[in-house]
């Protein structure tokens, strides 16, 4: 049985779409492969070695400043492993991990996937060096070959479908409800989204807007929606557990994601999987997922006027709504986290 050990700075609660992927593939292997999880520890209390189905291993003081130190500490930790394969899940705290590990562990088989569209010098050496690279979308397949990568998998992240169809199967539409989740941040486009809700509900007076999620944005975009808010046509909802968003997803009619940046976004497989009429921008990997027309509607990015057109277009013709939530539906089938995992296992098995 070959021994892997699998970087990432971050998981649950910390989790979104690159903790996702080291979580759920390690689950679903573990078994057929002797996996360790090596992880910041972030907060106190956490101890050194986690319990559950897969050993994770928890490295820092338990602090935020953990991420910072998790580079420096994670190889030391693959030396005393000695693993088959290392196996580092987004290039930014891990894969600088992996780098370095080059020469801590120079017998290990080292093994990259790339889950942002950031660009830096520093990206660059720490795609350059690996064994393999694995990439979530053909954006990040294109930055890869940029950098010299001619031997790229595409791999994108999954989604947890039949716990998604489960909460389908026992949710009802809501009437008008278009739903947001994420981060709340400058790349999310949060206010191109507020601004589109204002021209929206001028002639959809029924129309409201759910917003799920945190971040440093939110202050200021409550500030934005104020009046909508004492109207009760906009909620901000915060940070929810994934059974919880799985229902946001579930009761919502549309599901709207206006990115600057995007290297794949689960959210929308996610609002796919749960039948939502989806309306995304054309940016980073999200034409991976969302064929406009096919599976969904998309539009530019910063464009209030044709985000809000093809808002209208979902909320008034059901026909058309559910045309695309049905082909939605069926195409994120593809994306369950129990094939993604055996992408990876062949990718294993050929190290």
């Amino acid at each position: 049985m070959k021994k892997v050990v699998i970087l990432s700075a971050f998981l649950s609660p910390f989790r979104s779409g690159a903790e996702a992927c080291a979580e759920e593939v390690a689950i679903r292997l573990e078994g057929r492969y002797d996996i360790t999880i090596v992880t910041a520890r972030m907060r106190r209390g956490g101890g050194g070695q986690g319990g559950g189905k897969v050993c994770v291993i928890r490295i820092g003081l338990g602090f935020s400043f953990d991420k910072w130190l998790y580079p420096f500490l994670a190889p030391f930790v693959v030396w005393k492993l000695k693993p088959d394969i290392v196996h580092a899940v987004l290039e930014t705290f891990a894969g600088l991990a992996l780098y370095f590990c080059k020469w801590t562990s120079s017998g290990s088989q080292r093994i990259l996937t790339l889950q942002t569209t950031n660009r830096s010098f520093l990206k660059q050496m720490i795609v350059r060096s690996p064994d393999t690279v694995t990439a979530i979308s053909s954006a990040l397949v294109n930055i890869a070959k940029e950098y010299g990568r001619e031997d790229v998998h595409l791999i994108p992240n999954g989604i947890s479908l039949k716990t998604i169809r489960s909460t389908v199967l026992q949710t009802q539409k809501v009437e008008g409800r278009i739903l947001f989740v994420g981060r709340l941040e400058e790349m999310k486009g949060v206010d191109t989204l507020l601004n589109a809700f204002e021209i929206v509900i001028q002639r959809h007076p029924r129309a409201h807007l759910r917003i799920v999620g945190d971040g440093s944005l939110r202050a200021p975009l409550e500030a934005r929606a104020e009046r909508f808010i004492k109207e009760g046509r906009v909620r901000f909802v915060g940070w929810v557990s994934v059974p919880d968003v799985y229902k946001e997803f579930a009761a919502a009619q549309i599901f709207c994601g206006l990115s600057r940046s995007e290297a794949l976004g689960n959210v929308f497989l996610e609002a796919m999987a749960a039948e939502c009429g989806v309306v995304a921008t054309r940016v980073g990997g999200i034409p991976d997922i969302v064929q406009d027309e096919k599976t969904g509607i998309l539009v530019p990015p910063d464009d209030p006027d044709v985000a809000s057109a093809a808002i209208e277009i979902l909320l008034t013709d059901h026909e058309e709504r559910e045309q695309l939530a049905q082909a939605g539906r069926l195409f994120a089938e593809r994306f369950d986290w129990g094939e993604i995992a055996e992408r990876y296992a062949q990718v294993y098995e050929n190290e």
